[in-house]
């Protein structure tokens, strides 16, 4: 399967190009890669980062947000029942020997 790949010209800071040409040689691997996996690194991170951003947002809203809290009471109700149920279950099955 063939990679198809955009192109990038990058200009680095000669200390930066130094680095990366050496570490380059000592993983046996192209700059290119190297960049390559950088960047990915970093874009995974990012993203991450946004993510856990938005569900602090999230999170704020729906902590502080009166018809949010309403809704999550009318749930939380709503599975009680089954909640309790199924630790009934578990409280019953912890008393038998599962191990045998």
């Amino acid at each position: 399967m063939v990679t198809v790949m955009g192109k990038l010209t990058l200009r680095l800071p000669e200390q930066l190009d130094a680095r990366l040409n050496l570490f380059a040689k000592l993983e046996d691997s192209s700059r290119s890669e190297l960049v390559r996996m950088a960047l990915e690194k970093f874009l995974r991170e990012r993203e991450r980062e946004q993510l856990l951003t938005e569900v602090v947002q999230a999170a704020r809203f729906l902590a502080t947000d009166p018809e949010a809290q309403a809704d999550n009471t009318a749930i939380s109700a709503e599975f009680s029942g089954a909640d309790s149920e199924a630790l009934a279950q578990l409280e019953q099955n912890d008393t038998e020997k599962w191990w045998q």
